[in-house]
């Protein structure tokens, strides 16, 4: 049993003492300030019996979902009943993991005798891992409002946070809605592309007689002819630098961490479209590949490795990468890398292995711009300091401009979004390079 005086008990004691201490200079007004605190025993009294000789008690059941989603307002429903014969007011405190460092969330409300209401608050993770619910404490008061009884109720709960999947449907939605043919849009040639079985047709003059399925021809008696279409399904593969650049914060979360919501959101696309969708991470070594394939499981193969990345300290490899790809993926495939270059000298570096890359695959580079560095030239300076900040500012966008140029000149497609805008910008590239037929 645990019991709590409110703010009413402590103000009326404070008018009670300052009622004795007046009454010795004003004797006359002793008997008054008798009669209020014999009133104020009495009610203190009553509420100490309402709430704990009646023998009710007020539960809170913490509803989760079976999974957070990273990035996203995630809702936590609390289910409160009153087994009290009199309806009370009621204060709910839960405690939420460390992560949130959320200290004064409190939940205020009234509930009826017997009645049960739900409750509602929404958190926001912003790092994959797991995250510790404790208990949930109850505090309960009566009319008279002089006592808080405390409940502790629930009890500890354990929630993953797996790659943002909230979305998905928004996504899936624009790429569904989405013209296929855009004006000025050409198609390219295809290159190493295959072909798929579509059926056996009788021979006629013009095909190609390399097609010939011979043992349909026997049955038949006649010339049998193997029909071909280009191959629909086409492996689409995330590649994720998860080296020291993709360790920079942005509102809380880490590139990496965009770059894994984004994967997650186009390999549903691509999925959903009829692509093969697959996963590469790698840092100063090789990683964790998973092949492209299709399906619905598909999703969840790649979901339960996405939450287990972790980005370190170290340079990113990209001989490495190109060793790992040209051993494990033999067939042409769009690579999104999701990488971050800094300067001008971390790409000539490893140029020579997008541009092998880029001989056998599409790759698309994908570059993060630097949101506040765009807002440190726009703002006006104010002082020589400021100054200086801004010609940095300026000389990094201009580096940002000259990668983006580098690998224009080269033939390698880039994208240079913001994290905040990463999906969008990735599921709209894909879109325009599956109309164009560039994979």
């Amino acid at each position: 049993m645990k019991l709590f005086v409110t703010n009413r008990f402590y103000y009326s004691a404070t008018v009670l003492t300052i009622g004795f201490a007046a009454s010795y200079f004003f004797p006359a007004l002793l008997i008054p300030v008798k009669l209020v605190f014999f009133a104020f025993m009495a009610l203190l009294a009553a509420d100490f019996l309402l709430l704990f000789i009646t023998g009710g008690e007020v539960s809170c059941e913490r509803e989760l979902p079976e999974r957070f989603s990273n990035g996203d307002d995630n809702a936590v429903v609390l289910r409160i009943t009153n087994r009290y014969s009199f309806g009370l007011d009621v204060e709910v405190l839960d405690e939420l993991p460390p992560q949130f460092q959320m200290r004064n969330l409190a939940i205020v409300l009234t509930v009826a005798r017997g009645e049960t209401r739900l409750a509602s608050y929404f958190v926001r993770p912003t790092a994959r891992g797991e995250y510790n619910f404790g208990h949930t404490n109850v505090l309960v008061t009566t009319k008279l409002a002089m006592i808080n009884r405390h409940f502790k109720a629930g009890h500890e709960q354990t929630v993953k946070v797996y790659p943002s999947f909230l979305h998905l449907r928004k996504y899936e939605l624009i790429a569904f809605s989405q013209q296929q043919s855009i004006e000025g849009q050409r198609k390219l040639r295809k290159i190493g592309h295959s072909m798929e079985f579509d059926h056996i047709k009788e021979y006629t003059p013009g095909d190609d007689p390399r097609h010939l399925n011979w043992q349909a021809s026997a049955r038949r008696g006649h010339l049998m002819i193997n029909h071909y279409i280009d191959e629909k399904s086409q492996p689409i593969y995330n590649v994720i630098d998860k080296s020291r650049p993709m360790k920079m914060p942005f509102e809380g979360m880490t590139l990496l961490d965009y770059a894994i919501n984004a994967s997650l959101a186009i390999s549903d696309i691509a999925l959903k479209k009829g692509d093969r969708a697959g996963l590469v991470t790698f840092q100063h070594k090789p990683d964790t590949i998973v092949p492209a394939q299709k399906g619905p499981k598909q999703m969840y193969v790649l979901m339960e490795s996405l939450y287990h990345e972790k980005t370190a300290f170290t340079e990113h490899n990209f001989g490495m990468l190109y060793a790992q790809i040209t051993a494990k993926i033999t067939s042409r495939s769009l690579l999104l890398l999701y990488t971050n270059f800094e300067s001008l000298y971390s790409l000539e570096r490893q140029l020579k292995y997008l541009k092998l890359l880029n001989r056998k695959h599409l790759v698309l580079v994908i570059i993060f711009r630097n949101t506040e560095l765009d807002g440190l030239i726009t703002n006006g300076a104010g002082d020589l300091r400021e100054v200086y900040h801004q010609a940095i500012a300026q000389n990094m966008l201009n580096e940002k401009f000259a990668i983006l140029q580098l690998l224009r000149q080269h033939g390698i497609l880039s994208l240079y979004t913001t994290p905040q805008s990463l999906t969008a910008d990735v599921v709209n590239k894909y879109l325009e390079l599956k109309s164009r037929r560039a994979i």
